[in-house]
């Protein structure tokens, strides 16, 4: 790809919705400021579970076809939020969804959880030298919540950047490149509580309320060193939510998944600098995952200085 825009920004999820429940008001706040955002989705989510009766058929213990259905969904979803370059690692299928962990479809030989890690990280080396991004987005070690697709797409993420920095691995797939700056997805504490406190005395339609420790990557508030003001791009955030309509189901303000337990969405976003130097004073957070990026820094609206004790609010 040749003459690419100054900033670039790649994300890493592991099965299509992830990327739009994490950080769909990131994704459309930066691709509507001019920057390339690139989405690696790691499978199908051909194991989740189907929301609307009418299309449970799709399901893998039925017709198996949900992948190549979320495929459209996840086409959906990038429009509703302005981002027109979205892959699959390796290609559409190379990776199975494992299913959740401990079940039988882990040990399948295509599924994502049983993927040589070199391998996989390969194809998104291949994408890094491409696309040359400073920013990064994806999961901390456990993936968030213990999937053992969101453990793998973090192992593979943060290897392929490491990989595409040496020059001595894999030369046919281009130049090495450095990515500045890793993020890893997080939620603060504080945030999460107050949203379930406004599910509780709002009310919505869902059968019950989630707790906050349901939720991936919940962390301390003090962890959390990037948060991004989405409220400009909540709606497109809903939309593309409402998109991927086999896994979730929105009422206003809240989503519930196919266990029908409401839960907050966030318009503010929450990010932890896993790798590289903020961009914002000492004791506030960036509110611009690009702040202090040679040539960048302050290209994006609201270059940086969200409050330490606050930051964007939900």
């Amino acid at each position: 790809m040749t003459d690419l825009p100054a900033r670039r920004l790649l994300l890493v999820h592991a099965h299509p919705d992830d990327e739009t429940i994490n950080n769909g008001a990131t994704m459309a706040r930066y691709a509507a400021d001019g920057a390339l955002v690139t989405l690696v989705t790691c499978t199908l989510g051909e194991e989740g579970e189907v929301i609307p009766a009418e299309l449970a058929h799709l399901a893998a213990d039925r017709d198996d076809r949900l992948g190549e259905h979320r495929i459209g969904e996840l086409a959906d979803a990038m429009r509703e939020l302005g981002v027109t370059d979205h892959r699959f690692l390796g290609g559409p299928g190379r990776y199975r969804d494992s299913g959740m962990m401990g079940l039988p479809q882990n040990d399948r030989a295509n599924a994502f959880w049983q993927a040589d890690l070199d391998e996989a990280a390969g194809h998104l080396v291949a994408v890094i030298r491409e696309l040359r991004p400073q920013v990064l987005l994806a999961y901390d070690p456990n993936g968030g919540y213990g999937h053992p697709d969101h453990i793998q797409a973090h192992r593979v993420a943060m290897r392929a950047a490491e990989l595409a920095a040496d020059s001595g691995f894999a030369p046919a797939l281009g130049a090495p490149h450095t990515i500045d700056k890793i993020y890893w997805n997080r939620i603060p504490r504080s945030v999460a509580e107050e949203g379930f406190a406004r599910l509780r005395a709002t009310g919505s339609s869902f059968f019950g309320v989630a707790e906050v420790d349901d939720l991936p990557g919940v962390v301390p508030d003090a962890d959390i060193t990037a948060a991004i003001d989405g409220a400009p791009y909540r709606d497109r955030k809903s939309a593309a939510m409402r998109a991927h309509a086999t896994q979730i189901a929105v009422d206003g303000l809240f989503f519930a998944l196919s266990n029908d337990l409401g839960q907050p969405m966030f318009a503010a976003e929450y990010y932890q600098l896993v790798k590289g130097v903020s961009g914002a004073p000492e004791g506030e957070r960036e509110s611009d995952l690009f702040a202090g990026v040679a040539g960048v820094s302050g290209a994006a609206s609201g270059a940086s200085g969200a409050s330490g004790a606050s930051g964007a609010t939900a």
